[in-house]
């Protein structure tokens, strides 16, 4: 299980070159029971407090599309590559390095299988235990 990043005092950088070992990746595919997915994200619990805070690291290669509700509001910072997000009504968006994505509470999104990036996201809730190591 991932320590919660605040209980060390001061100034923590994690350098690029070492993010996929010091927070190793999820299979989101496993995770959802979606074998075809080939995505993979962790949850990063940044303090535990009343009103949590977690980072997280996620990736998407091309495979299979999936759905998610977000149940709070969630940002992404596409930091590689491109996603492409489909909405409820079938509105395509379409996000690259350097875009930041906004998702709001309880609206379901699709995440296109030919997506093919890197993001990194923040919310004001507790790390999901699916999505930790």
């Amino acid at each position: 299980m991932t320590k919660v990043l605040s209980q060390t005092p001061g100034i923590q950088i994690f350098k690029a070159a070492d993010l996929d070992k010091t927070f190793p990746k999820l299979d989101v595919g496993t995770i959802i029971g979606q074998p075809g997915v080939n995505s993979k994200i962790v949850d990063v619990p940044v303090t535990e407090t009343s009103n949590p805070l977690t980072i997280g690291f996620f990736s998407m290669s091309p495979g299979e599309s999936f759905d998610f509700l977000y149940d709070v509001v969630e940002y992404k910072v596409v930091t590689k590559g491109k996603f492409v997000i489909l909405d409820k009504e079938g509105n395509r968006y379409e996000a690259e390095a350097g875009d930041v994505i906004l998702f709001s509470p309880d609206f379901p999104v699709v995440f296109d299988g030919e997506s093919d990036g890197e993001a990194i996201y923040s919310k004001h809730a507790a790390a999901l235990p699916a999505f930790m190591k």
